[in-house]
């Protein structure tokens, strides 16, 4: 692995700025408007989640949900692989609205007051009205986009930064959609960008956890992980979270853009897709190993480990003191923050990829098998 650290002065204001007025988008305990819930991408909820937990409703489309879906002002946004966007109302999931936008849809959308961005599997970013649906503008990349997007706002400006897969990261105006700035990595750009300050922090399959300006996309730091990134990375306590396909998760501290601690599973296959969350001293990662790994956030020490039965690609979420996930097995599992251990789970019947969006007691999740469920506090 390789650290190269271009601007730690420059780095160091970018993310000062956040003093300043620079800011993504905030999570609160009644909204999860993208996704992991707020723009350092941390996972981690204001609200804690109390079992028992239970069935509410059941949504199906007419194709898949594909990705894990958002909540916000008592609404549920998801997009589906026939490039449906549905709209539906949290409490009951009856359908308020859907729009289409041509093209399957695999990343999470977003929401940012009355906007919501949504990305396509064909490259088009598109912004839609969050009430009607109705488009407001289209900005075509030159790849698939499976990653969400997110936001960087200065002031009354907000920026809406996007990876795709033609290798680059795009900064579009998100009044206009018209192109502030692009960043070009060479490969692959699979997770979202994770924002603090003015700080961009993204990763993909060139290898490299990239550190830029929101304000231009100028680099300021570099880290060689060794082995391609399909994940997102998470911000918290000046430090950033992420894993790779190489059996690695690693800490990087912003102050010094250097590695502070490494964790391997051991185990083969040990593959992180997964995006990990954060709380005050515990970070949470599923792992293809078929386990959920807690570490130590300041030594990267095993916590615990949890045996899912199946490949945990889901992004687990903390929740006050429990930690819900996804499993490949069929599984949605919510897990002591302490020990690991089960205290509630239900079965779906099909593996969980996608993350689980949580506001107001509610989670919502999506299943392989193309509906969403939504499970709420107390007895149905």
């Amino acid at each position: 692995m390789r650290n190269r650290l271009v601007g730690l002065a420059g780095m160091l204001c970018l993310v000062f700025s956040l003093r300043a007025g620079a800011e993504g988008f905030p999570v609160s305990s009644d909204n999860w408007p993208g996704f992991r819930g707020n723009g350092r991408l941390d996972g981690a909820s204001p609200r804690p989640l109390h079992v028992p937990l239970s069935l509410k409703w059941k949504f199906r489309a007419a194709d898949q949900f594909a990705t894990s879906p958002v909540i916000s002002g008592g609404r549920v946004f998801a997009g589906v692989s026939d490039g449906s966007v549905y709209c539906l109302a949290a409490a009951t999931g009856a359908t308020i609205w859907k729009s289409g936008v041509g093209s399957a849809i695999e990343a999470p959308p977003l929401v940012d007051g009355s906007a919501l961005y949504v990305s396509t599997s064909a490259g088009t970013v598109h912004r839609l009205d969050a009430t009607t649906g109705r488009l407001r503008w289209s900005f075509p990349t030159g790849g698939r986009i499976a990653g969400s997007p997110n936001v960087h706002r200065q002031g009354a400006a907000v920026t809406v930064i996007v990876g795709s897969y033609d290798g680059s990261l795009y900064a579009l105006d998100g009044a206009t959609g018209s192109l502030r700035w692009q960043f070009d990595t060479g490969n692959f750009i699979n997770g979202a960008p994770a924002i603090v300050g003015s700080l961009v922090v993204f990763g993909g399959c060139d290898a490299h956890l990239h550190f830029l300006s929101a304000l231009d996309g100028r680099e300021v730091a570099v880290v060689d992980t060794g082995s391609y990134i399909p994940g997102s990375p998470a911000i918290s306590g000046g430090k950033v979270y992420v894993g790779n396909y190489a059996n690695l998760f690693i800490c990087v501290e912003i102050s010094s853009g250097k590695i502070a601690w490494s964790y391997s599973s051991d185990r083969e296959g040990g593959a992180f897709f997964s995006s990990p969350a954060v709380g005050v001293d515990a970070v949470v990662v599923g792992c293809r190993d078929g386990r959920v790994h807690c570490l130590d956030a300041r030594s990267g020490r095993l916590r615990w480990a949890w045996e899912a039965g199946g490949e945990v690609d889901s992004s687990p979420v903390i929740a006050g003191s429990a930690v819900l996930v996804g499993s490949g097995d069929g599984r949605l599992v919510l897990l002591s923050l302490d020990n690991g251990a089960e205290t509630w789970t239900y079965d779906l019947g099909e593996p969980v990829h996608g993350s689980p969006a949580l506001a107001d007691g509610m989670a919502v999740v999506a299943s392989e098998d193309g509906a969403l469920y939504a499970f709420g506090e107390g007895a149905r």
